[in-house]
């Protein structure tokens, strides 16, 4: 019989695979809660999360929050939504931003998450990574395509870019997603929390 969700948190925070490719001291984020509606996949936390412990504390937080159209009450209601990254802990700086997400995470964590999360009925998969490992392989060549097909997803997905201050010029270069992706998404969120 699988271990209740409390003792699987427990140990994800206590995880160290990753510790010695880091060079630091590793802080694994998750939130989660059996009875979460939406689960927000990102990519990893950043260098601000890893000091906070609290997932989406940055401007790309503010940003998702405005995208998605909640309150940081509603956000951070771990009974209605899960936070489940791509990898738990913050990879440390790359030239051009963060490295990417480390590889050992997902394959060993999120099986076991989402087997404890029955209530899940969205799913926002935010950025490449998340994408790579949810959609169809072939699904779309890019992150870009792969939003623009957010109406053709496997049911209860949905692909956004990483909210991060890239996003503003990705969105002036693509006025569909605010015209068009945003709204839907809203009303999506909405439908899914009011069912709570």
């Amino acid at each position: 019989m699988p271990a209740p969700l409390d003792t699987l948190l427990s140990e994800i925070r206590a995880c160290r695979l990753c510790e010695t490719a880091l060079g630091f001291e590793p802080r694994p984020f998750v939130a989660a809660s059996p009875t979460a509606r939406i689960l927000i996949i990102g990519q990893a936390p950043g260098s601000k999360v890893h000091a906070s412990g609290i997932g989406w504390d940055d401007d790309s937080g503010d940003r998702l929050r405005d995208w998605l159209g909640l309150d940081k009450a509603t956000f951070y209601d771990t009974a209605k939504i899960a936070q489940m990254p791509s990898g738990f802990c913050y990879p440390g700086k790359a030239s051009g931003g963060d490295k990417p997400p480390r590889p050992e995470c997902a394959p060993r964590w999120h099986a076991p998450l989402l087997d404890r999360m029955p209530e899940l009925r969205l799913t926002l998969l935010v950025g490449q990574y998340a994408q790579k490992r949810y959609l169809p392989r072939g699904f779309a060549p890019n992150l870009t395509e792969a939003v623009r097909l957010w109406r053709e997803t496997p049911e209860g997905f949905f692909p956004l870019p990483h909210p991060a201050w890239r996003s503003r010029l990705w969105m002036a270069r693509n006025p569909w997603f605010e015209a068009q992706v945003l709204p839907d998404l809203r009303r999506r969120v909405h439908d899914v929390l009011a069912l709570a």
